[in-house]
């Protein structure tokens, strides 16, 4: 075996598994709410419906350290939430990968609600009254007809979703920690590398993420695109 693959043997891959797992679990969590406030947003405004999206838009503009320092105050151990978890059933997100999803899954929510507020308020309403002369339950037309139109919309911004938690690093840093095998995604992994001079470590790091996120965003850009 050459030098070069030994050296690819022996990298720990488990921050490369880590981050795919906590990206899609975040993701999932993003498509669900995501869609749910799309919807609403779209569809049934409120008087003050657009400060509403305003707030849940901010982690596209706020500082990772910042979301991260609101996560911590929001569910940290001294928290009212944190403590009662502690309490309860001795569970804590901090230091936890379940942590780097919560901070991950805040980062991606956006780029979910944007597109499928979008998609949803360019569904043809004509399509949804004709289903519902067929005599069709709300909840019918949302799955059989509203959804099936927006979903390509819907889609590509998911998967623009899971590239944005793939690289996801302050709140995570803060929230979870970079501990390996435990809590280390590739951002940190790359971070840690570079800090401990390991610049062939980093740069293979680097081009795994480089190549996973071009992928992605290819596979977005071709669901964005006119047929």
């Amino acid at each position: 075996m050459s030098s070069t693959g030994q050296f690819l043997a022996g990298i720990d891959w488990s921050p490369l598994v880590l981050s795919l797992q906590v990206a899609s679990v975040a993701t999932v969590i993003a498509l669900v709410v995501g869609v749910a406030l799309g919807w609403v947003f779209a569809r049934h405004p409120f008087p003050g419906v657009s400060v509403v999206e305003a707030i849940f838009m901010l982690p596209l503009v706020l500082p990772p350290t910042v979301l991260g320092y609101g996560i911590l105050v929001a569910a940290g151990r001294r928290s009212p939430l944190g403590t009662w978890l502690r309490e309860h059933f001795d569970y804590t997100i901090i230091f936890n990968w379940h942590g780097a999803v919560v901070a991950s899954a805040v980062v991606a929510l956006p780029l979910v609600l944007k597109s499928a507020s979008a998609s949803f308020a360019n569904v043809d309403r004509s399509l949804e009254a004709a289903a519902r002369t067929l005599r069709q339950s709300p909840w019918s037309v949302f799955v059989r007809v509203t959804l099936p139109l927006a979903w390509p919309g819907i889609l590509a911004g998911t998967l623009l979703a899971f590239a944005r938690a793939m690289g996801e690093f302050g709140a995570s840093l803060m929230v979870a920690g970079s501990i390996p095998k435990q809590t280390q995604t590739l951002s940190m992994a790359i971070y840690d590398a570079v800090q401990a001079g390991q610049d062939d470590l980093a740069l293979v790091l680097v081009i795994v993420t480089s190549v996973l996120s071009v992928a992605i965003l290819v596979l977005s850009n071709r669901l964005f695109s006119p047929r």
